[in-house]
């Protein structure tokens, strides 16, 4: 029988846990500031010590052989032959708070003792284990000791492996089924779609080769179960040892798991769950991850492994609502139990953030040297900006200030935070005086290295006043805590910045009297590649990865990473594009622009009775349109997209789309809004899309800087901030109108833009046959001929 590889930690933290969840604080130290801190430790700790051991040991849990691995930070061997196991923790934290897991990281201290004693020929009677713990802003240490006896250590050993025999029997047990299960698992479906065979075969070789796929597939083809049954089929043969579905909505998700639904009466057996953010599952109400606000997170680790072994014992499609129903039974945080039981899950189907986010990324599965997953990322055009500004930070002046004004308290840990925040208000005020006289200040390519030094001593005088108020919050405290995390944020995307600062930029802006520090990210590609990195293969996936190698490229790509194109696989003869470039929609011609436009809308709606869509670059555009077109045709229903819409109006909005409406319908939207991506209007509910503009972003500061860095870069600068992101919005819009093979409609885009070689070369294989016009009555004439 084949040896499972185990870690010492994964053991540890499973079986030793308990306690309450208390996410009042949190440790914002990044590995790299813990790396150092233990080098420093070791370096300074003398010609005795021996620094990271690499332990390991063949035994037997529950009869299935196992190799236990770890590494000790360090092993202090004496003259007398008397041995020191040292386990170092760093901590932004303060240090009274951290050694109450002093349990937790004893036990692994302990685990490292036994190991160490199995390797000696002659061992000793009893070892000390050592706990160093080290605060990361006060640089101040601690360390606590304890003597064991080799009969102790045995003991210990033995019990703790004891523990976790269950699991790793069900986990073997479990693998067995599910690989039998997935060699017999067909196809749902008796034919494959144009274009998903191809698909499923390359994203097949792509795990194969442990590679990377970029793929532009367009809707219809199926790419979700296209991407999904390869990869299990993988899974099964060894290949990985989980699947991560990752995408940027919640509706995305639920095609996963109905992708999985389908497989399953095919022989399918895999455990999936779906995973979703803290404050869309979290059944308390308030948020509040404390023991004394929420009775869930009081004893919650004393009690959830009994949950994961009923949830994981009983179900196979864990959902959030199966998730929720568990944990209410078991009296456990749904969000840490969702988390936990992924653990014993084959697919887990989440949110980009459970990858790529330096704050909420999955640690339990990507801080360790296991990197044997399956990454299938859906609409993989959302992930540049996404990825942006999870790794884009802003700290203002106004934040500290509020802060200050409102602290009355007059003890020694309420002074030293005063302090601290008067010292960042006057910088800030320095700062601001400084750009007032030369606006050029605000942009540098380094980053402000006296903010975040006096951030820092925020961050640590916050971090005792908060510990010292922990058990009898103030008024005061969520607002401290509040900026304690975002400071948090701040200092680890400011090492971001030090490991890819040619990716960064810092900008200041002035507000008034408000000064803002942000570290911008230019160029996410860097930190896409170092995310996907967590996989041993990834296949990235979108309707609208378009132009392939420009995705590639800001997707972490490189030119080893192969490329697929897919056409569509809905019959042309249903379909029709036009592009009319007699108007102009630059921001220049706008005003002009108006009265054109409603006439174009109105010829094209004019064809056919049914509902249309009508996208448009900007709210203020979208308004000067909409007004005229209903005093011109104040027949027409209409309906007008306004910028702040509830989940329950938005529902309202789409539900208006009925393929039964007794006249014609036009909803007036604004180009890469809530209507333009994810919403499937099947059949006559949606006949035709009118596209205004080419989905150029507003220029501002933020895209000149990446236009700049992408043109010293590789040229590229105005397209890869402007027109590519643009057409991807205008491609997504397209996309709405047909969704299933028996979908006919049109899509009229204005602008004249569309008749410029570079935009021609950005449309899809499947609009070859695009009619471009001139003249608004010509729309009428081809819509007649097509319809």
């Amino acid at each position: 029988m084949k040896s499972v590889k185990l870690s010492v930690h994964k053991i540890i933290d499973f079986v030793l846990r308990c306690g309450d969840i208390d996410s009042r604080f949190y440790d914002s130290s990044s590995m790299y500031k813990g790396a150092a801190a233990h080098r420093k430790i070791q370096k300074e700790s003398g010609d005795n010590y021996k620094k990271e051991v690499t332990l390991k040991l063949e035994t037997e849990i529950e009869g299935i052989p196992v190799l236990l691995q770890g590494r000790a930070d360090g092993i202090i061997t004496e003259p007398d032959d008397s041995v020191t196991i040292d386990e170092i923790k760093s901590t932004t934290l303060p240090l009274d708070y951290i050694y109450k897991q002093h349990l937790q990281h004893l036990g692994q201290g302990k685990v490292y003792a036994y190991m160490y004693l199995q390797t000696l020929e002659n061992p000793p009677e009893s070892v000390k284990v050592q706990l160093t713990y080290y605060q990361l802003e006060s640089e101040e240490i601690r360390r606590y000791h304890w003597n064991f006896t080799s009969d102790e250590l045995s003991d210990f050993f033995n019990d703790l492996l004891s523990k976790y025999g269950f699991w790793l029997r069900f986990e073997r047990d479990w693998q067995t089924t599910r690989d039998a299960a997935i060699s017999e698992t067909t196809f749902p479906f008796e034919t494959y779609r144009k274009g998903q065979r191809e698909l499923a075969v390359a994203a097949y070789r792509t795990i194969e080769a442990e590679k990377k796929l970029y793929v532009s597939a367009p809707t219809g083809i199926g790419k979700t179960l296209s991407a999904l049954f390869p990869s299990i089929k993988a899974l099964g043969k060894g290949m990985a040892s989980k699947i991560f579905y990752l995408t940027a909505k919640t509706v995305t998700r639920t095609v996963a798991e109905e992708a999985v639904r389908m497989m399953m009466p095919k022989n399918l057996r895999i455990k999936s769950i779906t995973l979703r953010a803290k404050e869309k599952i979290c059944i308390n109400g308030i948020h509040a991850c404390n023991p004394e606000q929420c009775q869930n997170a009081k004893g919650h680790y004393d009690r959830v492994n009994e949950a994961l072994a009923d949830i994981i014992s009983n179900n196979d499609l864990i959902t959030p609502a199966v998730t929720i129903e568990y944990a209410q039974k078991h009296h456990v945080c749904p969000h840490e139990f969702g988390l936990d039981a992924a653990l014993w899950c084959d697919l887990v189907i989440g949110d980009y953030n459970h990858v790529f986010d330096p704050t909420v990324y999955l640690k339990r599965f990507f801080d360790s040297e296991n990197n044997d997953y399956i990454f299938l990322i859906d609409e993989a055009h959302n992930l540049v900006d996404r990825v942006r500004d999870m790794y884009t930070a802003s700290l203002r002046k106004g934040m500290f200030s509020n802060v200050r004004k409102q602290l009355k308290d007059k003890d020694p840990l309420s002074k030293n935070l005063k302090k601290a925040l008067r010292q960042i208000n006057a910088y800030l005020v320095d700062v601001r005086k400084e750009i007032d006289e030369d606006p050029s200040a605000n942009v540098s390519k380094e980053r402000d290295m006296v903010f975040a030094a006096l951030v820092t001593l925020f961050s640590a005088a916050a971090g005792e006043w908060l510990a010292a108020r922990k058990n009898s919050p103030d008024d005061m405290y969520g607002e401290i805590l509040n900026l304690y995390f975002e400071v948090g944020t701040y200092l680890m995307i400011a090492e971001q910045y030090d490991e890819h600062n040619k990716q960064y930029i810092t900008i200041t802006d002035i507000h008034r009297n408000d000064v803002e520090n942000t570290l911008f990210c230019l160029d996410p590609s860097a930190i896409i590649a170092a995310g996907l990195k967590r996989a041993k293969s990834s296949v990235l996936f979108s309707a609208t990865l378009t132009p392939l190698p420009y995705f590639r490229e800001i997707l972490g790509g490189g030119e080893e990473d192969a490329m697929l194109m897919l056409p569509s696989p809905f019959d042309p003869s249903r379909f029709i594009t036009i592009a009319h470039h007699g108007i102009s929609t630059k921001y220049i011609h706008r005003e002009e622009s108006h009265s054109p436009i409603s006439e174009a809308i109105f010829t094209a709606i004019s064809s056919t009775k049914g509902n249309y869509l009508i996208f448009f670059p900007s709210y203020a555009y979208m308004q000067k349109v909409y007004e005229i077109f209903c005093e011109n045709y104040s027949d027409v229903d209409t309906l007008l997209q306004t910028t702040t819409m509830s989940e329950e109006t938005r529902a309202d909005f789409l539900a208006r789309f009925d393929e039964n409406n007794p006249k014609t319908l036009v909803g007036f939207t604004v180009l890469g809004g809530i209507f333009s991506e994810g919403i499937d209007l099947k059949g006559d509910r949606l006949i035709g899309s009118i596209i205004i503009g080419v989905g150029i972003p507003k220029i501002t500061m933020r895209h000149d800087l990446v236009r700049d860095y992408f043109n010293q870069k590789n040229g590229n600068g105005y397209d890869y901030a402007y027109v590519y992101p643009g057409m991807n919005k205008v491609l997504q819009a397209a996309g709405r109108v047909i969704r299933t093979e028996s979908d006919s409609g049109f899509v009229l885009l204005i602008d004249n833009r569309y008749a410029e070689a570079k935009y021609r070369g950005l449309f899809p294989k499947h609009w070859t046959d695009m009619k471009m016009i001139r003249e608004t009555p010509a729309i009428s004439l081809l819509l007649e001929q097509h319809i």
